[in-house]
């Protein structure tokens, strides 16, 4: 018998993570952020260039739920735009963050 719960119940906690297994999350890519001001943000219109606060080539934040659990970068899948992930958040870390 072990003495880590987790691995004792093992089989229970991968029954409880799979009754989880279809809801659905948010998945968000963040390009970057900025702050401006309601003067500011009338202005924009067609054209208007907004500089955040990202290098181009830095990688992208890529949040469920509004948690950042990943870093990659913007690849292209076909016709369409995809995210490949490369650094993942630290498990302990983005528990910290919630």
């Amino acid at each position: 018998m072990s003495d880590n719960p987790i691995a004792a119940g093992g089989d229970s906690v991968n029954a409880k993570l799979g009754m989880l297994a279809n809801v659905k999350v948010k998945m968000t890519v963040e390009v970057g952020r900025t702050e401006i001001t309601i003067q500011d943000l009338l202005r924009l219109n067609e054209g208007s260039v907004i500089e955040l606060d990202r290098m181009a080539g830095d990688p992208l934040d890529i949040l469920v739920n509004g948690t950042i659990i990943a870093r990659g970068e913007v690849v292209v899948v076909g016709e369409r735009f995809g995210i490949r992930f490369g650094e993942i958040v630290d498990p302990e870390e983005r528990m910290a963050s919630v």
